[in-house]
């Protein structure tokens, strides 16, 4: 019997209308969990690096984490991989809600899509019953709008629905696939899922029932897990923001109080930080405008916390679930309010954008015409007031007009095309992919790696645990690490006791470079957990001190899966997948030279010290100075078929030197 997935996979071939049920290999489970583990090793199998985003070849995959659909809280996230079309590299992005659980229900892990419709289709998936329906009705419709009239269309109202809009239909770089309570947003997997002509999978699971090894075990830490919430909630951490105090997601829509954000992030175009903007009147008109605007908080699938909310403004148009900083990402980009916040994000939601880059292109677009760089030629009958200018902005990025055919590429691509000096205002990207708008002073180690070498290029999904800077005081640090069990071991205790805002022990110098390179190992290896059991950030990786852990964990997915793992097996495990997901990008052609920060991200960079960074950093991830897992590294984790390959297309040598090589000549810029 197979515990905590189903063992079968649905395959489907939309350029031939073929539809398969596939059992899986359960050693793959033991290899790779699930999840991002197991997407990673079928992008490897399946999609060679000449394989361009939008092309038939490349494989759309909506995978279920291995303990999505069991009795543990949090556990329901889907992960979306595709090649992006943003950094010409394997990309994937989470979507809590329901989908995943539907999907397991149903009696599938993952959906394999490749190829491409003739005509505009949606995926049907009830059971054993499984269709590719016409869509052509539902084109040019909202994401939101498209899932309502397929679950009435169906007469199914409790179908989960991942659809795409116009932006996805178009194929916006940073198209998101949007879910109801969730969506895939980072890095354009909406756009090839609008390349397929697949406007939505639409699932419903009622036949099949996910077993677990040892049930009683796995229900106590499940309950242990439950009660130690309820005490986390009734004690949130002191001397943070407010939005950092609790666990699950950041509790954005839940607060009022955004000072933290609006005063230490950037605005405009990731330029400008507003010192004394939280007032008295804005923290009165935003509490307003919140409350009357949020109808209700809600929660994903098997989950207590209350992290998102539902949010009506236009009422022409379906409501729309709001969670973490996208509540301000709109607002800050056009230097408007709460209330502009909210409206146009309900319109970028039904459009189908990530929250991220579309707010940060439409300013770039802004800054371009204020600079003479953008004329009225380029966007005419150009609104004078920002708010104006950013609804022009997004209508025409997602229907690919005018300037919009261009912005719709992201800033890094439109502003090559554009010219003219338009490249020194795509300054906030990495890897191609824009970042939280951060303007900050004194270089930070640990989030200089962090920002560098995440896979994802999305920071929230490599920061976590470890506090992002020293409280005031060593007696409050002291107090911090008391009940801090979370720790891989002591050591983490005691860097951050000696971690000071100022003098010695303060940034760049501390904490230690080896201290840097386990503080960022230690976080990105919860999140990889996270994203092979499907388990939320929010109640593992992300917060302070959350229920689940490196200690916990390992006993979890051993009681779910039917495995044998312990913390030392749990962690060659993840190290397995983190250089899988990074080998499929090696092969692709990234290297150290992409692994760079924005020039300006902090005002204070130090050249030789971020060089020996990253040096001692790859050393200690078992890489070569150029970035590429070692033949030694890849051996140690029985990825020798991916030593194979790198020394057959001469990435690395059969001696297994750890000499920068050269990248091929394809590399990611093309």
């Amino acid at each position: 019997m197979r515990y905590a997935e189903t063992g079968y996979n649905l395959e489907i071939d939309l350029t031939r209308g073929n539809i398969e049920r596939v059992p899986t290999d359960p050693r793959l489970t033991e290899l790779h969990l699930g999840g991002l583990g197991t997407n990673a090793k079928i992008f490897w199998d399946r999609v060679p690096p000449e394989v361009e985003p939008f092309s038939p070849e490349n494989l759309l995959i909506f995978g279920a984490g291995v303990l999505v659909g069991t009795p543990a809280p949090g556990c329901n996230r889907t992960i979306v991989s595709a090649i992006s079309p943003q950094t010409r590299l394997f990309g994937y992005a989470m979507m809590g809600g329901f989908f995943a659980p539907e999907l397991k229900f149903a009696g599938y892990d993952k959906v394999i899509i490749n190829g491409k419709s003739p005509k505009l289709v949606y995926l049907w998936i009830k059971n054993d019953k499984v269709e590719i329906r016409d869509a052509s009705h539902l084109k040019g419709l909202g994401s939101l709008e498209t899932a309502e009239i397929i679950r009435q269309e169906l007469n199914e109202p409790n179908a989960a629905v991942a659809s795409i809009g116009l932006a996805g239909e178009n194929r916006v770089y940073f198209a998101s696939i949007e879910q109801g309570r969730s969506s895939a947003s980072r890095l354009g997997l909406g756009a090839v899922m609008g390349d397929k002509n697949l406007k939505a999978v639409a699932v419903r699971g009622t036949s099949k029932d996910i077993n677990v090894a040892k049930p009683a075990d796995f229900m106590k830490l499940c309950n242990q897990s439950l009660e130690y919430i309820k005490v986390r909630n009734e004690h949130p951490i002191k001397g943070v923001p407010p939005i950092l105090s609790g666990i699950g997601s950041p509790q954005e829509m839940a607060i009022h109080d955004e000072q933290w954000h609006t005063e230490n992030f950037a605005w405009g175009n990731a330029r400008v930080r507003r010192k004394g903007f939280w007032t008295e009147d804005v923290a009165k008109q935003w509490k307003e405008t919140l409350e009357s605007r949020r109808t209700r908080l809600l929660s994903c699938y098997n989950c207590p916390m209350k992290c998102g909310a539902a949010i009506s403004v236009d009422t022409r148009m379906c409501s729309y679930m709001m969670k973490c900083y996208s509540k301000l990402t709109y607002t800050m980009g056009a230097f408007s309010d709460l209330e502009f916040g909210l409206k146009i994000a309900q319109k970028a939601t039904e459009h189908g954008v990530d929250a991220f880059s579309a707010p940060q292109t439409m300013a770039f677009a802004v800054e371009l015409y204020e600079a003479g760089i953008l004329t009225d030629k380029d966007m005419p009958e150009f609104p004078s007031d920002n708010e104006g200018r950013f609804y022009y902005l997004l209508d025409k990025i997602v229907r690919r007009e005018g300037i919009g055919d261009v912005l719709a590429n992201g800033t890094y691509w439109a502003s090559r095309e554009i010219g003219k000096g338009a490249e020194e205002y795509a300054h906030n990207t990495i890897k191609k992919t824009e970042q939280l708008p951060l303007k900050l002073g004194m270089l930070n180690p640990i989030y200089f790696i962090m920002y560098i070498t995440g896979e994802k290029v999305n920071i929230t999904q490599i920061e976590g645990n470890f506090p992002q800077m020293p409280f005031p005081t060593r007696e409050e640090r002291e107090e911090f690490v008391k009940d801090w069990v979370h720790v891989p071991d002591e050591r983490f205790k005691q860097w951050f006791v000696d971690w000071e805002l100022r003098g010695e022990h303060s940034i760049p110098n501390y904490p230690p470079v080896d201290a840097v390179c386990e503080i960022v190992n230690w976080q990105e290896q919860q999140h990889y957990i996270d994203d092979c059991t499907g388990m939320c950030a929010g109640l593992s990786s992300f917060p302070y001190k959350p229920p689940f852990h490196i200690h916990n964990l390992p006993e979890l997915i051993s009681s779910g899966v039917g495995l044998d793992l312990d913390e030392p097996g749990l962690v060659r495990l993840t190290r397995r997948n983190r250089n899988l997901v990074r080998a499929n990008n090696i092969r692709r052609g990234m290297r150290r030279k992409d692994e760079k920060p924005p020039e300006d991200h902090w005002k204070k960079r130090f050249p030789e010290f971020e060089k020996n960074l990253m040096d001692e950093y790859y050393k200690f991830k078992g890489w070569n100075l150029d970035g590429v897992p070692t033949i030694e590294t890849l051996h140690e984790l029985g990825l020798d078929y991916v030593a194979e390959d790198f020394v057959r297309r001469g990435i690395l040598s059969e001696e297994g030197d750890s000499q920068p090589r050269e990248a091929p000549s394809k590399g990611i810029e093309s």
